[in-house]
């Protein structure tokens, strides 16, 4: 053995050998000749230099680089990130997880490079957190099947599904939902295909199956395949604009609400409206249309027949000024919007003045008619296709 290796070995028994003294129990005892193995097979296993003459000074050792793996490590973590100074102090411990104590009691201190080097890790994440804050998540539209029921009627057994629409890279209050047949989704893709051939070269589609269409396995299937369907339509322009993508989800809800609100049953056509509303708000371009104006109607008259007078004027102030910018097609509906507008801004106590200005230039301009028809009147008359 030589000599340092000696002396060293001893030291760490001796060291030992006076916790043992303290402590006076056999477990510590047996604990403690472990840690003397251990030391001992450290020391044997780190080769001590050699004794050398005069010459030039060691080369210090390459310091280990610390990386900037920011930009990996986001995409790694999930979840808000808490840091703090002292969540990266730590006692020092051993491979069997002992941790090593000072004279004092307390955890030896950390080397000032090791607190360097920590200090310029947390650094880092929180630069990092602070730039994930700012980054604006661009917004997109998904579909997502959240429920599938076997429906057995009089004439056919089938799979209803609920598909939501939500909007990803925000926080959405308002989803809205679909619910549709395999069938329904079937004849919309033929649609598209019809119209849209080269768009729709690469859309894929569940095939039609003979038997086993009732199975959790097949139901499942279908639900994330119509998912993955309905988001690839909508990533494209042509098809997502096109009049057969949008009535597909609209169409049959608003003739629904128009009977309802016509027989007078207004709470049972409201939830109706609004969730083609929402539907609208999130497929459709911004600007107006005969389906838009069509389900502003129907909220404002609803809501106004049901006396939430709130709901309806914001509907209304909404329908007055998309139509302050429509063309002439649509021109004729600001007058009923614009009167039942000023009534409801004059029963919840809002400034009406803006609104009998407007009405006042359209009536100098020609386009006022004292035989205008009322909303409901508009909705009663007006076909929808």
């Amino acid at each position: 053995m030589h000599r340092w290796e000696g002396a060293f070995s001893i030291m760490g028994l001796c060291n030992i050998g006076v916790e043992v003294r303290v402590a006076g129990n056999s477990k510590r005892s047996h604990y403690a000749s472990i840690m003397a193995s251990k030391l001992l097979q450290r020391l044997r296993s780190t080769p001590l230099k050699e004794e050398r003459g005069p010459g030039p000074p060691d080369e210090p050792p390459e310091s280990a680089e610390l990386v900037d793996d920011t930009e990996g490590l986001s995409l790694r973590l999930s979840g808000t990130l808490s840091l703090s100074e002292d969540s990266l102090a730590s006692q020092e411990s051993d491979g069997m997880g002992t941790s090593y104590l000072g004279s004092d009691g307390h955890g030896e201190s950390k080397s000032q490079d090791e607190n360097s080097s920590y200090t310029l890790l947390t650094k880092q994440l929180r630069e990092m957190w602070e730039r994930s804050q700012n980054v604006r998540i661009p917004i997109r539209l998904t579909f997502e099947v959240t429920d599938a029921n076997i429906v057995q009627d009089a004439h056919a057994k089938y799979v209803l599904y609920t598909i939501y629409l939500l909007q990803t890279g925000q926080y959405d209050p308002s989803p809205a939902y679909i619910s549709c047949r395999y069938s329904d989704l079937y004849h919309l893709k033929r649609r598209l295909l019809a119209l849209f051939p080269s768009e729709m070269r690469g859309v894929s589609f569940p095939c039609k199956r003979v038997r086993k269409n009732f199975t959790p396995e097949t139901i499942a299937k279908r639900s994330r395949a119509f998912e993955q369907f309905l988001c690839h339509v909508a990533s494209l322009p042509a098809l997502r604009a096109s009049s057969a993508f949008l009535n597909f989800f609209y169409l049959r809800d608003i003739q629904k609400a128009q009977a309802l609100t016509c027989a007078g049953l207004y709470k049972l056509a409201l939830p109706i409206w609004t969730n083609s509303w929402r539907l609208q708000e999130k497929l459709c371009p911004s600007g107006p249309s005969t389906h838009r104006l069509l389900v502003l109607a129907g909220l404002v008259v609803c809501h106004q027949e049901l006396d939430t007078l709130e709901e309806a004027q914001a509907f209304s102030e909404r329908a007055v000024a998309l139509l302050q910018d429509a063309q002439d097609k649509h021109i004729s509906l600001l007058v009923p919007f614009l009167n039942a507008h000023i009534q409801l801004s004059w029963r919840v106590g809002i400034d009406k003045r803006e609104s009998e200005a407007l009405l006042q230039r359209l009536q100098e301009t020609g386009h006022y008619n004292h035989n205008v028809p009322s909303l409901k009147e508009f909705l009663v008359k007006e076909t929808i296709s």
